[in-house]
């Protein structure tokens, strides 16, 4: 079969019409010019750059250099303007032109974010193509009204025992984790991102100034535990420029308060406050603003407070979402008394404390239960934990003062071994593994044995099985058991008394075990090892 012939007569009129239309446009036009200005780039050093000719530019207002290169006006200067560049200048030279945007920085925000891995301008790292977002918000917004603003009222579980125990966290609320270097700051906040997973938290991990290999290594394991799919992942490496370190935990708390004023909970990471500093400070020097204390801006204190004043609990007019920011700092040989941790301390609700003895021991987390506090965090903490951690708390602070007399020798009698015995368990089984969030009626068990002195015939050694042991025994409770753990107001003495009772049999069966097969892990195991040897 040989095709029709095309119809010559409609195509024909086709483009006339088409014809017609562009003419009719092109005699309806009317040209208007636009002022714009346009400036020159004085000259260029690490990170900023001099621009002249724009005298009209406002206060930390965007600007567009050659090559796709943006800026943020931050000194404002008679004769010329001090940008903070935002990427890599090598190929920036004096002579060339700037344009102003007419707005500030701003950030992609809404859900196509969630399991992405960006940079501070919301470009993606993770090679999955463009993030296909509509919404923007600015980096820098102003902090909710006080009576926007709902008391902390709900535990965040963060799945660590010393943590949910001892130093409880709200949603809403802002806790610094602080610690020398490899003490396992950044390993807590990513425990608490995964104890996340079902619970209807959404999460945000801040990475500023941190190498790429640890970088890849968070995002791999958030990945694996399958908390990517909920977690938006904000990066500066440490390589890149100081304007961009400077934006990001900004551009992620922004990213945040989206979902918070969406109504729902969120949890941030910033991972870690110190890059921020030292990159402000970078900037502030080159800037030639005055430095104050340990060469550090007087300003610094207010770059953070206003970052982290934006974490907070919105009533319900507001709908009701929360923020809570898990800030991490380095301090150097524990000094928690230096400025950038001063400075903190003094904006957050609590700190979590890690100590490098405890992290040399091989008690994981290394946190430090003396100077650690929660501030907020107590007052939306499960009546169940209520109940068992004032007790636990002290006899952990009693323990831990008569260890320091025990370690030069001096002769204990009965009462004080027993009391040291008794808190090694306390500290055995506030020991836990990376990446294994315990569950909350497991944790309540546990805590209940703890307090029923159920773990001290248990020796040190096998703490870790007795604890499995005592968690296996928490899921054969029945169903409405668990629930009333998990969300009760109260625990009342009937499931106190079954809980310990299960795990009173189960720790019974893993004696019995154990006496049947002695020598295992090359020690009797029916006997307690002696705390002052």
């Amino acid at each position: 079969m040989t095709s029709a012939p095309p119809d010559l007569t409609s195509l024909q009129g086709a483009l006339d019409d088409a014809l017609a239309a562009i003419r009719q446009r092109l005699q309806a036009f009317q040209p208007q010019l636009r002022p714009r200005e346009v400036g020159t780039v004085a000259s260029v050093s690490t990170g900023i750059a001099r621009v002249q000719g724009l005298p009209h530019v406002g206060f930390e207002e965007l600007l567009q250099f050659p090559g796709g290169l943006s800026g943020i006006a931050f000194n404002l200067d008679e004769d010329g303007v001090d940008v903070v560049l935002l990427g890599d200048h090598a190929h920036l030279h004096a002579g060339q032109e700037v344009q102003r945007t007419g707005r500030v920085m701003d950030v992609a925000v809404g859900d196509a974010l969630l399991g992405r891995v960006i940079d501070p301008l919301g470009r993606p790292l993770d090679g999955l193509g463009r993030v296909a977002t509509t919404g923007r918000l600015p980096i820098e917004r102003p902090a909710a009204a006080i009576m926007d603003r709902a008391p902390v009222t709900e535990p965040l579980q963060t799945g660590l025992k010393v943590i949910d125990a001892l130093i409880p966290i709200g949603r809403g609320q802002r806790e610094l984790i602080l610690g020398d270097r490899q003490t396992g700051k950044t390993a807590i906040a990513i425990d608490a991102i995964f104890n996340q997973r079902g619970k209807g938290v959404l999460c945000v991990y801040c990475a500023i100034g941190q190498r790429a290999s640890a970088v890849a290594k968070a995002v791999a394991n958030l990945r694996e535990k399958g908390a990517l799919a909920y977690t938006v992942v904000v990066v500066a490496e440490g390589n890149d420029a100081p304007g961009l370190a400077y934006i990001a935990p900004y551009a992620a708390t922004s990213i945040a308060e989206h979902f918070m004023e969406a109504g729902r909970d969120v949890l941030i990471v910033y991972d870690d406050l110190t890059h921020h500093a030292r990159a402000y400070r970078e900037l502030s020097l080159l800037l030639r603003r005055p430095p104050g204390r340990e060469a550090f801006p007087g300003d610094i204190f207010y770059i953070h407070s206003r970052m982290l004043e934006r974490a907070t609990h919105l009533n319900g007019a507001r709908g009701g979402g929360s923020m809570t920011a898990l800030p991490i700092i380095e301090t150097e040989a524990q000094n928690i008394s230096a400025y950038i941790p001063t400075n903190l301390i003094s904006i957050t609700d609590g700190q979590i404390v890690l100590s490098p003895s405890l992290f040399a021991l091989g008690v994981l987390p290394a946190v430090d239960v003396s100077t650690s506090v929660s501030r907020v965090g107590g007052k939306a903490q499960r009546a169940a934990y209520r109940a068992v951690a004032g007790d636990l708390k002290l006899a952990y602070a009693q323990f831990e003062e008569l260890e320091t007399f025990a370690r030069f020798g001096a002769r204990l009698d009965d009462d004080t071994r027993q009391a040291i015995a008794h808190g090694q368990r306390i500290r055995a089984c506030l020991a836990q593994p990376e990446f294994s969030p315990v569950s909350v009626p497991a944790q309540i068990a546990i805590l209940l044995a703890l307090n029923a002195a159920l773990f001290d015939p248990v020796p040190l050694e096998h703490m870790a099985d007795a604890q499995r042991a005592v968690e296996d025994a928490v899921k054969g409770l029945p169903d409405d058991t668990l629930e009333r753990l998990a969300d009760a107001e109260k625990l009342t003495d009937a499931d106190r008394e079954q809980v310990t009772e299960a795990a009173r049999l189960a720790l019974d069966i893993f004696l019995a075990q154990a006496q049947a097969s002695p020598g295992r892990d090359g020690g009797d195991p029916g006997t307690a090892t002696d705390p002052t040897t």
